[in-house]
């Protein structure tokens, strides 16, 4: 069954792609700021071989380009806008898991897509099975509290030469996580902001652990 560039209920033009590797649980793939339901399939595939991909296109613009929620400056997010755009997500994955047949996906978020991933599970944490994070920061001034993440997995990628997400800001989103009961595991790596192979590696590493 293929299904791309198609609209669930909740209004998120999305790219599906059905999986051959039934024991792999599905990968939610979220974009950064100006990509769309394309971008992160190369990484999808190359981190997962097999497993079932669903990509959304994040519904907010700035000045043109797809993210997932507002932000006010760089680094400086609208969180009644995160909240409202973190509850919708929970719904699309809600509604493509009965459409497609899914498992509880594991999310795969790079820069905007990760902070609006790490949202999900502080917010809506039965929506994700886990999470693979580059580049994230704390979504929320002030996380909710609660213990949902219990026995999940979460992979934090940050950039030693990070200008954009501080090396502090990473081991307080890796704190907060950890509080709600997830097993995370925190790796700095000797990057920026961008994607590295060493990304990649990471990724693989953990999703076949």
């Amino acid at each position: 069954m293929t299904d791309a560039m198609t609209k669930t209920e909740p209004g998120f033009l999305h790219h599906f792609e059905p999986g051959t590797n039934a024991a792999g649980a599905p990968l939610l793939l979220l974009h950064g700021t100006g990509g769309d339901e394309s971008d992160l399939l190369p990484l999808g595939q190359a981190i997962a071989p097999g497993r079932a991909l669903l990509s959304p296109r994040g519904r907010v613009l700035e000045n043109g380009m797809p993210r997932f929620f507002r932000r006010l400056a760089e680094g400086v997010f609208d969180e009644q806008d995160l909240v409202a755009q973190a509850g919708a997500l929970a719904g699309f994955i809600a509604g493509a898991r009965t459409r497609y047949g899914l498992a509880a996906p594991i999310a795969v978020g790079f820069s905007n897509g990760a902070n609006i991933a790490a949202a999900l599970l502080l917010l809506h944490s039965e929506a994700l099975a886990g999470a693979v994070l580059i580049r994230a920061m704390p979504p929320l001034s002030r996380p909710p509290e609660g213990s949902g993440l219990a026995g999940k997995r979460v992979l934090l990628l940050s950039g030693r030469a990070d200008p954009i997400v501080p090396a502090a800001a990473a081991t307080t989103l890796a704190t907060q996580l950890a509080a709600h009961g997830a097993e995370v595991t925190h790796q700095e790596l000797a990057a920026g902001h961008g994607l590295t192979d060493e990304d990649v590696l990471a990724a693989r590493a953990f999703l076949a652990g």
